[in-house]
């Protein structure tokens, strides 16, 4: 949801006291007409806030928490399971895991005997982070409460789960439904880095490294599996539009 206008020029005016909008644009990235028409709407976008706190140094997690909709983001007590820092590493950095143990020839891997890392991870928002995350933290009926919670029809939320996308607020209430860090979508969504949303430095290769080496293996075939049916979709939605295309001659 869209942060008010009002709202945000007062706490643009706490972080940037003394400077001019051109400059603030300037120096965010921001574009000057895209704030703008922002401004004129009376919503800014989260995004925008993202983006500005980061060319004034200020942390975005508490720059969100400024506003009432986002109040008490800023609470880290909650710290990510092990099962959404593993949902936030990419398939392929699984598949690389996978690879790399099986080729050390050492024991078979446990939790009380965990391997370091070997890989550098990509970055955790990645294809399908967003539908791993709410996998990771769903009891079976989190879609259901969070529908009712925030007013969105079911259909709707599994079609930005499809699109690895999520609205802030639709994140946040997804994080409340059930009952985890609020930052995590925030994470998955691309929004704001782990550093940002206060993840222990190497926590997601932490998760990793202490994954058993059968866990890990099942994950990374269920992700390479879901991974061949979006691949073979789109193949066939290619097929259906060349055919149509040729023909229209």
């Amino acid at each position: 949801m869209p942060l008010p206008a009002k709202a945000f020029q007062r706490w643009l005016h706490g972080i940037a006291p003394d400077t001019s909008t051109a400059d603030v644009c300037r120096l965010s990235g921001v574009k000057r007409t895209t704030l703008a028409q922002q401004l004129v709407r009376g919503k800014v976008a989260e995004a925008t806030v993202v983006s500005i706190s980061r060319a004034f140094g200020a942390n975005p997690v508490r720059s969100l928490a400024y506003f009432e909709i986002y109040h008490g983001l800023a609470d880290q007590s909650i710290l990510p399971t092990p099962q959404e820092l593993v949902s936030q590493i990419s398939t392929v950095d699984l598949l690389r895991a996978v690879i790399a143990r099986s080729g050390t020839g050492t024991a078979p891997h446990t939790s009380e005997a965990p391997q370091a890392g070997l890989l550098a991870l990509g970055p955790a928002a990645h294809a399908t982070s967003v539908k791993n995350w709410v996998d990771a933290i769903d009891d079976g009926e989190l879609r259901h409460r969070v529908s009712a919670a925030a007013g969105i029809a079911p259909q709707n939320y599994s079609a930005q789960l499809t699109a690895n996308r999520m609205a802030p607020e639709v994140a946040i209430a997804t994080s409340r439904a059930a009952g985890v860090g609020l930052t995590g979508g925030l994470v998955a969504t691309g929004l704001v880095t782990e550093a940002e949303a206060g993840w222990e430095p190497g926590a997601r290769q932490a998760a990793l490294d202490m994954m058993p080496d059968g866990e890990l293996a099942v994950l990374a075939g269920d992700r390479l599996q879901a991974m061949g049916k979006t691949l073979r979709r789109q193949e066939q939605d290619q097929e259906q539009t060349d055919m149509i295309l040729e023909n229209l001659g």
